[in-house]
């Protein structure tokens, strides 16, 4: 079982250049952990695209039908006061944005604190890096 952040289920809802990357990954393992904020993050990238014109409104209904797909089958962790105050501590000592602080510290609850040996896909630079300091094994491993 892998941790997915948002950034990489997106592509496995809508084709992108890395759908070919992140649909290996799901596919090697198709057991998924996620925050409890994911469906909300990706549903929001999914409407600014078809605001902004780049996703057609029967392209983003497709999107939307995939993501209620997978959601079903995700392990979810809930957003709880120790995923909040891990996600403080994330904050003060890596360069994140809330969202993300909150997807790796819902990562390490997921991980039980022992992150060595488990592996988080994520296609967002910072969240890569920070996760790699924590201890994650981050995927793909290239971008």
């Amino acid at each position: 079982m892998q941790f997915w952040d948002s950034s990489a289920i997106v592509p496995l809802c809508v084709r992108e250049t890395l759908t070919p990357s992140v649909r290996r990954l799901i596919v090697e393992d198709p057991d998924a952990a996620v925050w409890w904020g994911t469906a909300v993050e990706i549903a929001a990238a999914l409407a600014r695209r078809r605001r902004e014109g780049k996703l057609p409104p029967s392209t983003h209904a497709t999107a939307l039908g995939r993501l209620q797909k997978m959601a079903a089958g995700w392990i979810t962790v809930a957003a709880t006061s120790p995923v909040r105050d891990r996600a403080l501590r994330l904050v003060a000592v890596h360069p994140l944005r809330a969202a993300d602080a909150l997807q790796l510290a819902a990562a390490l609850i997921w991980a039980e604190e022992t992150p060595a040996g488990r592996q988080l896909v994520t296609l967002d630079e910072r969240l890569r890096e920070a996760a790699r300091r924590e201890g994650f094994t981050v995927r793909p491993t290239a971008l």
